[in-house]
């Protein structure tokens, strides 16, 4: 015997829910919350780019100093003012000057190198011919001090004098150094190169609290005399002939530098990538919107199509 196969109810399969097509990432993307997510990326991304090609138009300098130009003499004041940083292109540039000492500021700065070999070198205070104090007679007809200064204001530069071997020789040249600036109306004209301040160090354990290291004027302002009111330079002057009977400074020419930044270069590069990153970003922040997307619909399908389970009876 045989069993009779009948057709599904039509009924019944017009009684099934439509079947529901998953979105595809094309049309999640253009959905209006993430073309707005869209144009912000690209606001975020022209800051980036404006800010690259900021730093790619500051990489290559345009009029760059011409070849030796660090090696003509100029005065002091045409390259730097006191106060301020002395400028990349500036660094190593030949000065002069006209000042007088200021007696009890010569000191000695340790491990300074000269051809290899270490030794120490004499620093002094020059005070500016131009800002020299002058003393000008009181009511009673005396000279007045400091607070009597007329004319400029004092301005003083750090100048390291010459090189010595050993520690006695550079305390001979200071006392040499203090006999001649007893006159403070005997003007020194000094000429050397600029250079720029190293930063002051703390001194070498167990070493005298006053040891310095490091040529920095920032550290001999703190032990200079006659300061009220001084206005200072920030870079150093390497004199080029020695004073006190020391040795010569070697202060060779500085390296001839190109005209092109490779730091900025790379800055710039830096916000390309970032400009690029806010693009991705928005990408993957549409994908994955649209993979949960498709999971809940997957993980939907997969509960309906399940069989119920039997109840107990």
């Amino acid at each position: 015997m045989t069993r009779a196969v009948t057709d599904p109810d039509p009924a019944g399969a017009a009684a099934a829910e439509p079947e529901v097509f998953p979105p595809t990432l094309r049309e999640v993307m253009v959905r209006p919350q993430w073309i707005g997510m869209l144009l912000l990326c690209l606001v975020v991304a022209g800051v980036f780019a404006w800010l690259g090609q900021w730093q790619l138009g500051r990489a290559i300098d345009t009029d760059p100093p011409p070849p030796g130009a660090t090696e003509q003499v100029r005065s002091l004041d045409e390259v730097a003012q006191p106060g301020e940083y002395l400028p990349e292109p500036l660094v190593g540039q030949r000065v002069g000057t006209a000042g007088s000492w200021v007696p009890g500021d010569f000191l000695i700065v340790e491990s300074r190198f000269n051809d290899g070999v270490e030794g120490y070198w004499v620093t002094g205070q020059l005070r500016l011919s131009a800002a020299v104090p002058t003393p000008t007679p009181d009511a009673a007809g005396a000279s007045s001090g400091a607070s009597g200064r007329v004319g400029p204001q004092p301005t003083s530069i750090a100048v390291a004098l010459g090189w010595a071997s050993t520690e006695d020789e550079a305390l001979a040249a200071i006392e040499r150094l203090e006999a001649e600036a007893s006159d403070p109306r005997v003007l020194v004209t000094v000429s050397g190169r600029l250079i720029s301040d190293e930063g002051p160090l703390p001194p070498p354990s167990g070493a005298d609290p006053q040891t310095m290291t490091r040529m920095s004027p920032a550290a001999l302002l703190g032990r200079w005399h006659d300061v009220d009111g001084l206005d200072v330079y920030r870079p150093y002057l390497a004199s080029s002939a020695p004073f006190g009977g020391l040795t010569a400074i070697a202060s060779p020419a500085p390296d001839e530098s190109s005209n092109v930044n490779w730091l900025n270069i790379f800055y710039a590069a830096e916000w390309a990538v970032f400009a690029g990153f806010a693009f991705y970003l928005w990408y993957r922040l549409a994908r994955d919107a649209w993979e949960k997307e498709v999971e809940d619909l997957e993980d939907a399908a997969a509960e309906g199509d399940g069989e119920p389970e039997p109840t107990a009876s």
